[in-house]
């Protein structure tokens, strides 16, 4: 795909009807499959404090964002796994989850909506990973008191990052050709 490709528009300054049901439609479906990507497609660490989680739900998210842009990422991704967080137990870490995932989406959504291809897109997930480690060790700081033990946590968030990384990578620009062709 080239350089000067846009992202699917799904929704527009001034939205009409359709690109409003093509954004919820759309924004939804990544909720789910982020959800579902995070639940049922996971590996729970011993490592970590609260047992840690690495999951291929980001897959979705950054699919998502890279395709749909920042505001169906950060919804997609954030709703999505906070959900998981609510119905898994894990309640305590939904708000920060809800916060750091969507900042995730947004911005590789913000990155890749004016720029395609792989070196974007590769620059779009590394942005995320900064994103989600720090993210994730403030909020295992001041879940647990404990400014020393989350980490422990940065490997598996590189490991799921990095496994997401790879798929996306690997998939996005022809996914990207796909949805341009069938929603347009």
């Amino acid at each position: 795909m080239s350089s000067k490709t846009t992202a699917v528009p799904v929704s527009k300054a001034q939205p009409n009807t359709a690109s409003n049901v093509k954004f919820i439609t759309f924004t939804a479906l990544f909720i789910a499959l982020t959800y579902v990507f995070t639940a049922f497609i996971n590996i729970r660490l011993p490592i970590a404090a609260a047992g840690g989680l690495v999951h291929l739900g980001n897959v979705p998210l950054f699919i998502c964002a890279i395709i749909f842009g920042k505001k169906s990422g950060a919804i997609a991704g954030g709703v999505g796994m906070a959900l998981f967080d609510l119905l898994s137990g894990w309640t305590a870490w939904a708000p920060f989850t809800l916060v750091i995932v969507a900042c995730m989406g947004y911005t590789v959504g913000a990155i890749t909506e004016k720029h395609h291809g792989l070196k974007w897109d590769a620059l779009a997930i590394a942005a995320a990973c900064a994103i989600k480690v720090t993210g994730y060790y403030i909020a295992e700081g001041i879940l647990y008191g404990n400014w020393i033990a989350p980490a422990a946590s940065i490997p598996g968030n590189l490991v799921q990052i990095g496994a997401a990384a790879v798929i996306v990578l690997l998939t996005v620009e022809k996914l990207r050709t796909a949805a341009i062709k069938t929603i347009l």
